[in-house]
């Protein structure tokens, strides 16, 4: 009878013992796992130089995070995992990404942005004789000399302000060729006389580029219909010889000039 209830001892102490290793077991990958938890950041950039205007995009790589918040060194934030952000002026941002875990753990990586001045054209749209400037004047931008002519394949319109002008940007380095039309002007005359009245300079990249384009006012009843026709080239009858480019480089430079003065006026405000 002892050896009985000796036994019985036995195996109750065993059950407790196997108790214990099967809580421990259960409880250490709880703990590991939640305790002892620290989010690693990490992202990666689509492009570390970019022109003001272009998307960027950030990819997240981080670890044992739950949530994230991005600062993009502008003074803006997202809070997905995955962001894109574009800059609306140029300078060098330090862009972070923060990750934390649910025991409020954070870690942080970041990378330097740089972002330039976007390539940009502008136009200012005067007549030619008296020079004055053309508001609301309809400014297509063409790749080539063909397209110009065909008008196919625009690349970009804008219509000038009240002192002439309108401006493109994030344009590539190249030249590009100017139709300009209104109601009572174009420039398609001068553009047989002369490709140098449509055709820019190679722009320069990252930088301000300026263009005179110079139109012919159009005799309203020869207007046809108030539409673009690069057929209709009658303009003032004062117009005796052919003109060329380079008769208006002086003008051309003076204008430019009070252009630059200008825009430098207008940064300032």
């Amino acid at each position: 009878m002892a050896w009985i209830l000796n036994f019985h001892k036995q195996v109750t102490e065993n059950l407790k013992v196997m108790k214990k290793y099967i809580l421990l077991i259960l409880v250490v990958p709880f703990l590991l796992t939640n305790c002892d938890r620290y989010p690693i950041a990490d992202f990666f950039v689509s492009r570390n130089i970019v022109d003001v205007g272009e998307t960027v995009f950030f990819t997240n790589n981080s670890i044992d995070a739950d949530h994230f918040e991005w600062d993009f060194g502008d003074g803006t934030r997202a809070y997905a995992f995955d962001a894109s952000h574009i800059y609306t002026y140029d300078g060098i941002f330090t862009v972070t990404l923060f990750a934390y875990s649910g025991n409020r753990m954070v870690d942080k990586a970041n990378v330097t942005i740089e972002v330039l001045f976007p390539t940009t054209l502008e136009v200012t749209v005067l007549e030619y004789y008296d020079e004055y400037a053309l508001e609301d004047a309809s400014v297509i931008l063409y790749n080539n000399l063909d397209d110009w002519y065909d008008e196919y394949n625009l690349l970009v319109e804008g219509f000038t302000n009240q002192y002439g002008v309108t401006a493109f940007s994030n344009l590539n380095e190249q030249r590009y060729y100017v139709d300009v039309w209104e109601e009572y002007h174009n420039n398609y005359l001068l553009a047989d006389e002369d490709v140098g009245f449509i055709e820019t300079d190679v722009l320069i990249r990252n930088d301000m580029n300026y263009f005179i384009a110079w139109v012919d006012y159009v005799e309203p009843e020869l207007k046809s219909e108030a539409k673009r026709d690069k057929r209709l080239k009658i303009i003032k009858m004062e117009k005796l010889n052919k003109r060329e480019y380079k008769d208006k480089l002086e003008s051309i430079e003076k204008k430019i000039e009070e252009r630059k003065v200008a825009r430098e006026k207008e940064e300032k405000l």
